[in-house]
């Protein structure tokens, strides 16, 4: 690597780094204080005692493994008022840790199909997103997931649905259960949304194979792929999405915690790189994780010794995948600009 000593880009510093974060699952946000403080605004008795309990959990073997407490926790939430807590909680910390901007998912039919309105997912959301913009400023895209190994007529009737309320979404995703569940599956889904002028992503090549990626880029017709590690096991593909410049939302500490690969160290993002492709750096579900965006750019920046224009050059890679206009795009690089520039000091 050719960038500044990763010893000279830490702390106060990597902070400042303008973080632009393009795969965060709101609910992977949930905290385990915020889990037990919603269970008892409900009355709710939970399975795993305390705190302490709780985190002992989160030892996960796979995905699947992940998805069983995942889904399990978010009994907790119930109103509109839990979903705005939610993400108030996440976009006060993530302004703390240098983001500008985030893509934030968020998957109606877990919500729904526990007989929480979808108004209420909706309203909670978009309601912390306005406050987050006016007092931490961070702005805030709404992206709703669909449930992969549901069926996909319940997706549709959601995506009906959504686009009966007017949702202030601006793309459609996939998520969930991968394997045994191809993009190919939701075509139709994502013809319709994208008739609908909504921006398309989707999971792939997680834990499901590089061909996976490839239906995803050529029958959902995607603009960034989620994750898209494996894409690595197939040259075409690599090729394929370089040509493309094709934004892929990489999570490292993710992908460790779920043993996609045993070690950081181990994991293909160097090499995906050097083979010249938009990577960019996310936390995924940051409180399962350990993780949120700053711990993941530390750590990626301590193991594959990653210096200032590396670490530069991975936020630029978000900026220019995501989903905003041409002048904020513009101000997120002329702030990442004077940020590779040299070690900004801290305002007064």
């Amino acid at each position: 690597m050719t960038g500044t000593a990763v010893t000279e880009v830490v702390g106060a510093d990597l902070i400042r780094l303008p973080k632009v974060e393009l795969h965060l699952h709101i609910e992977g946000t949930l905290e385990p204080e915020l889990i037990f403080a919603l269970a008892e605004r409900h009355g709710l008795a939970l399975a795993h005692g305390d705190i302490e309990g709780l985190r002992a959990k989160y030892d996960f073997t796979d995905l699947a493994d992940f998805l069983d407490l995942y889904y399990d926790n978010m009994s907790v939430l119930v109103t509109e008022a839990d979903f705005y807590d939610l993400a108030h909680a996440y976009l006060r910390r993530a302004s703390a840790e240098g983001v500008r901007h985030v893509e934030m998912f968020f998957d109606p039919q877990a919500h729904t199909t526990r007989g929480v309105p979808l108004q209420a997912v909706v309203e909670g959301l978009a309601s912390a997103a306005r406050y987050g913009e006016t007092n931490f400023g961070v702005s805030t895209g709404l992206i709703a997931n669909f449930v992969r190994d549901r069926p996909v007529q319940e997706a549709m009737a959601t995506l009906d649905d959504l686009l009966g309320l007017d949702a202030p979404i601006l793309a459609v995703g996939l998520d969930s259960v991968e394997i045994g569940h191809p993009p190919s599956k939701f075509a139709a889904l994502f013809a319709k949304a994208r008739a609908a002028g909504l921006r398309c992503v989707a999971h792939a090549g997680e834990e499901g194979p590089p061909g996976y990626v490839w239906e995803a880029l050529d029958v959902l017709q995607v603009e960034r792929v989620d994750h898209g590690v494996r894409s690595m096991e197939d040259p075409a593909l690599v090729e394929r999405l370089r040509e493309t410049k094709t934004a892929l939302t990489v999570c490292p500490l993710s992908n460790v915690k779920l043993r996609a690969f045993p070690s950081l160290a181990e994991h293909p993002l160097a090499k995906m790189l050097a083979a010249g492709l938009r990577v960019t750096v996310n936390s995924d579900d940051p409180a399962y994780f350990g993780g949120y965006i700053s711990e993941n750019f530390r750590q990626v920046a301590d193991v594959f010794d990653l210096g200032r224009t590396e670490l530069a050059k991975l936020a630029r890679n978000a900026i220019d995948a995501a989903f905003v206009g041409a002048q904020q795009r513009r101000d997120l690089l002329a702030e990442l600009d004077r940020w590779e520039g040299g070690p900004v000091p801290p305002v007064h």
